[in-house]
């Protein structure tokens, strides 16, 4: 019952936290890391521990998942050498970056925990940083980078990671062993993940037609993808990731817009409990660990500022490096062009506001409550990734906005503009289609409609339809609460037409029915 009771607080002050961080403009995961940190310290609340071996599964397979859903392949190809440099070299440099500086704090550490504690705190949390940009709107291109690093970063740090312990387990280590294990594991992961994907897309998908079953068997599979890649000793990370990104290509079809909808709208609140658990499960480890390292503290918050400012400055020098390059690439030889569209070219402002977004999360968080209680030094380490975690939060999150408005960075139109064609596009092949059905009262309706879809395509019109049908919808609600509140209706009536005002709401979000 403890148990329970502490979980349902825990919610209940994710939601309140969260509610509070929207209004005052900084990503929620710094609120809830910050509470729970504080939470751990008050007499009588609870430290719950989950167990290591669940952390990794538990709180990474189904964010990963939920992104990799999103990714769009394409913009990851057209932005392949950023992403791919930030998510491997960015992580190799800032593991080995860390991993000297604790041995320069801790010399008595062993090399391996050393390197575990730097592959722990390499990997930025897109999610935080997109959650403030998103608000703010800038250049397309930041957010494909930034997402895109996110994914495969945790993979190349999580591989690190997983070497690092078992060298500290078996006292030794490896380089061939480790480059074959890394090439074995990775490239078998993705191949892995892609199969499952045609597995479920061609069995498990068709087998399962109502909304909640499904949308548990969807949760369910990512979660065995997870399991299984693990027992086969392949990297569960890419296998994840390659297994979402597999779905999203060729499950739309496949599922109707209800089932979709319902499966979105589970997704979101599952991902959101799964962060809100993690920043505050690892803010309360705080007071044990903080007691263990009683009479050690020196070292130990030498430690662990050295490493926030190793993550920092060491992300912000690579990615500027890097950023001059790709901007002395693009004078000397041009603008790219791919499938006939320019790319846009590099900038320092861009490249400022990429190097600023290093703030860590949930992928650091569930890595330190995974290190086995055997690790030399392992109290040291969670201290000084959680200080991590609160410092990149608290002092990048709550920047990230300012920063990006004194730069003058803004949205380019790019997805606006795919808006516009795909709704064009959309609505005259819809109208070619009903072109060829007899006439009738309905098809003529869905014509007109579909024609002025499609011409108002090119710009947002100015009639105000989407706020019209708004309005609709709302008084419509009014009418149905009212003839339900007096006993004319019952609650089955109710809930019916609800449903169909539900979809009406949805057909009136302006990027369906702009105006």
């Amino acid at each position: 019952m403890e148990l329970f009771e502490t979980i349902i607080a825990l919610l209940l002050a994710a939601a309140l936290l969260s509610t509070l961080a929207e209004r005052i403009a900084v990503p929620y995961p710094a609120l809830l890391a910050l509470a729970g940190t504080a939470a751990a310290f008050i007499p009588g609340v609870p430290v719950v521990t989950p167990d290591p071996a669940l952390a990794l599964a538990l709180f990474v397979a189904p964010v990963l998942l939920d992104a990799a859903f999103d990714t769009s392949p394409r913009d990851l190809r057209d932005n392949l050498v950023p992403v791919a440099t930030l998510a491997l070299v960015a992580v190799g440099v800032t593991v080995a970056t860390v991993a000297v500086v604790a041995r320069l704090c801790l010399p008595e550490m062993p090399l391996a925990a050393a390197v575990a504690l730097g592959a722990i705190v390499a990997p930025p949390d897109a999610s935080a940083a997109t959650a403030v940009l998103r608000r703010l709107r800038p250049p397309h291109r930041i957010l494909v980078i930034l997402e895109g690093e996110s994914l495969f970063n945790d993979a190349s740090a999580l591989l690190i990671y997983r070497m690092a312990l078992a060298a500290a387990a078996a006292g030794s280590f490896s380089v061939l062993d480790a480059g074959s294990v890394l090439l074995l594991t990775a490239g078998g992961g993705a191949l892995f993940g892609w199969a499952v994907a045609r597995l479920h897309l061609a069995w498990v998908d068709g087998m399962f037609r109502d909304i909640p079953i499904n949308t548990l068997v969807q949760f369910l599979g990512t979660f065995g993808v997870w399991l299984v890649a693990e027992a086969l000793h392949l990297s569960a990370i890419i296998s994840v990731v390659v297994f979402g990104m597999t779905l999203a290509r060729h499950a739309p079809r496949r599922i109707g817009g209800r089932r979709r909808i319902a499966s979105y709208a589970v997704w979101d609140v599952a991902v959101f409990v799964l962060n809100a658990l993690a920043f505050l499960l690892i803010g309360l480890q705080m007071r044990a660990v903080v007691a263990r390292l009683d009479g050690a503290w020196e070292g130990v918050a030498l430690l662990a500022a050295a490493t926030c400012a190793a993550v920092v400055l060491t992300r912000l020098a690579w990615v500027m490096a890097f950023n001059t390059v790709a901007r002395w690439a693009a004078a000397r030889f041009g603008p790219r062009v791919r499938g006939g569209r320019a790319m846009p070219e590099p900038s320092r402002e861009g490249g400022l506001v990429i190097a600023w977004s290093g703030m860590r999360g949930i992928v650091t968080l569930a890595a330190a409550l995974a290190l086995p209680e055997s690790l030399p030094y392992r109290d040291a380490i969670v201290f000084a990734s959680v200080c991590v975690v609160l410092v990149t939060l608290g002092l990048q999150g709550t920047t990230l906005g300012p920063l990006l408005r004194r730069l003058g960075l803004s949205d380019d139109g790019t997805v606006e503009a795919e808006v516009v064609l795909a709704r064009t596009g959309t609505a005259e092949a819809a109208i070619r289609a009903l072109e060829g059905e007899p006439p009738s009262p309905g098809r003529d309706t869905l014509l007109r409609e579909l024609a002025a879809r499609a011409a108002l395509g090119e710009a947002p019109p100015a009639d105000g339809t989407a706020r019209l049908q708004r309005r609709a919808v709302d008084a419509a609600r009014d009418a149905l609460e009212a003839l339900r509140r007096d006993g004319t209706i019952g609650d089955d009536a109710f809930h019916a037409v609800e449903e169909e005002l539900d979809l009406m709401e949805l057909a009136a979000d302006p990027r369906l029915r702009p105006g």
